[in-house]
């Protein structure tokens, strides 16, 4: 999904004040570090949607039975 197609689902959500944030004055450091917290959180999201798609496979599988 392109950045430009995102649609908050709220005004107040994170990812959308996220998205917004000026990374003008963030030095090289913070930068990196930001990168990491991202990274984490895409892992992490990732590891959330895996685990919803099994969810949901285990689901229709027993109810084929």
């Amino acid at each position: 999904m392109d950045m430009d197609e995102y649609q908050p689902r709220k005004s107040d959500d994170p990812l959308a004040r996220l998205l917004q944030q000026d990374l003008g004055p963030l030095s090289v450091a913070e930068l990196d570090a930001r990168i990491a917290a991202l990274e984490a959180e895409i892992a992490r999201t990732r590891a959330k949607k895996e685990s919803a798609v099994n969810h949901k496979a285990s689901a229709e599988a027993l109810f084929r039975r």
